[in-house]
């Protein structure tokens, strides 16, 4: 689906530098501290328009929120979200998340969120799978120990290439679901994804990998 430009999207978002972090690496080792020392800090990669990281931060108003999604014309409508919604524990990161060790320290992260991520299903593209080997190694410089990552999907391919890689890794694997809207799951935030492939009746599978 192409998207549509939206030339006043820079505008709106250098308007909100409290929520809108325009260089991340300022705050590189101080993201808890610049909420409430001590908080859990969650950060939902490819955020998208919003929904589920807003969702997260009202069920969840002790814990630091960090959305990172790299099109200005998407991560506007997450700052929208974010500003209807009045939650003050959501940041958003306007930029690559390739570059997530030059915006967190070591151990910095307690959890990352992998929310219907590209499933980039050709062979010669599996670098580019965010559960690809390399990535894993990025997230663990960055996650303090124990720390988790919380997949979901509605690719059936990708989640199992996924399982896989974590096991390679030797990360722990918990909590598998291969169809979450059947299998009594509480707590759930769904993302704009997940409720338009479940309201076509897709499984959403979802996992919770820890390194060990």
């Amino acid at each position: 689906m192409r998207l549509r430009h939206k030339p006043w999207a820079k505008d709106k978002l250098q308007q909100h530098p409290d929520i809108v972090i325009d260089d991340p690496a300022s705050n590189i080792g101080k993201w808890k501290a610049s909420f409430r020392e001590g908080a859990p800090l969650h950060v939902e990669i490819g955020t998208g328009k919003g929904q589920f990281v807003t969702g997260m931060a009202v069920r969840h108003p002790d814990t630091l929120f960090v959305g990172i999604e790299l099109m200005q014309s998407v991560i506007v409508s997450a700052l929208d979200k974010v500003l209807e919604a009045d939650v003050q524990n959501v940041r958003l990161i306007n930029q690559n998340a390739r570059d997530l060790p030059a915006y967190f320290a070591e151990n910095e992260i307690d959890r990352i969120y992998l929310n219907f991520s590209d499933p980039w299903p050709k062979n010669r593209h599996e670098k580019r799978r965010l559960t690809y080997n390399d990535f894993l190694q990025m997230y663990e410089k960055v996650m303090a120990p124990k720390g988790e990552i919380h997949l979901k999907t509605d690719n059936r391919g990708l989640f199992e290439y996924s399982l896989d890689s974590y096991k390679e890794y030797g990360m722990e694997v918990r909590n598998i679901s291969w169809d979450l809207h059947n299998e009594g799951m509480t707590g759930n935030v769904m993302t704009e994804y997940e409720e338009k492939f479940s309201s076509k009746g897709h499984p959403i599978y979802r996992c919770e990998a820890t390194f060990q």
